[in-house]
């Protein structure tokens, strides 16, 4: 049975996450997705590749982890998900801690949507290097996997590196939370194939998107079907979803506005209920 989720940059003018939350579950909903910016730089020297001009609640959201314990902590069977996470900018022993901590909040309900980002500035100031970032972002996630599963981990890669270290808490779900990437390129398919379990492409996958995954995970000795196939942005359409749905995707997203009117929120919300109990 498919799975259906919101998503919202939670700022100082939204609903709070504890409501956001609150009203998910109690609408039946499966999931809660909060993204990341930390900052953004006043330059504005990279371009918002939505066009235009750079909406502000990019500089106004919460801490995703801060919002999505929040909502873990009140409510009981929702997934509460990073769409997504900027591993680039954050320390992986810091967010493996952060991940597993959040983990066990949540009984084992997180999924760390992940992806390098695009506003170089931003990753600059955290002492990123943009040239490498997907580099990065590799060796972080591999090294935080070590640190989810081992006791005594260590990582010595190229831009990780440290000897055997304790930290705990461990994460409740076996391996570690689920990793879906959030990206839609020609390399994609080979990033996901080698250190990801699901994949979240923006409004889905271009033309050859799934052959070319799945060929991606038989060439990485991966079976293709262990792959979560999850849609960012899904569209608010029946038959669209249905669409999606003979493509393979199992989970779907929907946005919620960015408005400080509860019950604009809340409007959207539940067209997202109704039509998930069309697929129920």
């Amino acid at each position: 049975m498919p799975s259906f989720g919101a998503m919202i940059f939670p700022t100082d003018t939204t609903m709070t996450p504890v409501d956001l939350a609150r009203n998910v579950e109690s609408r039946g909903l499966d999931s809660l997705w909060f993204p990341e910016h930390t900052h953004i730089p006043v330059s504005r020297k990279t371009p918002f590749p939505g066009g235009g001009d750079l909406p502000e609640w990019y500089w106004h959201a919460h801490d995703p982890f801060v919002a999505l314990s929040a909502a873990a902590a009140v409510t009981e069977r929702i997934k509460v998900g990073t769409g997504i996470c900027l591993v680039i900018e954050r320390d992986p022993i810091t967010l493996a801690k952060e991940c597993a901590s959040l983990d066990v909040i949540s009984n084992g309900r997180f999924i760390l949507g992940i992806g390098a980002g695009w506003n170089q500035e931003e990753m600059e100031n955290h002492g990123a290097d943009y040239k490498n970032r997907w580099k990065i972002v590799r060796e972080k996630v591999l090294a935080m996997k070590q640190i989810w599963t081992q006791d005594e981990a260590e990582f010595h890669g190229e831009f990780v590196d440290f000897d055997p270290i304790w930290s705990w808490p461990k994460p409740v779900q076996a391996g570690g939370p689920p990793v879906w990437m959030g990206a839609n390129s020609k390399w994609v398919y080979d990033r996901v194939a080698d250190y990801c379990d699901g994949w979240l492409p923006i409004g889905g996958p271009g033309s050859g998107g799934i052959e070319a995954m799945r060929a991606a995970m038989e060439k990485a000795g991966r079976d293709p079907d262990s792959l979560t196939l999850a849609l960012f942005g899904a569209p608010m359409d029946e038959k669209q979803l249905e669409g999606r749905m003979g493509q393979g995707f199992t989970e779907f997203v929907f946005g919620l506005p960015q408005t400080g009117d509860p019950d604009k929120t809340l409007a959207v919300m539940d067209r997202v209920a109704t039509l998930a109990e069309k697929f129920r």
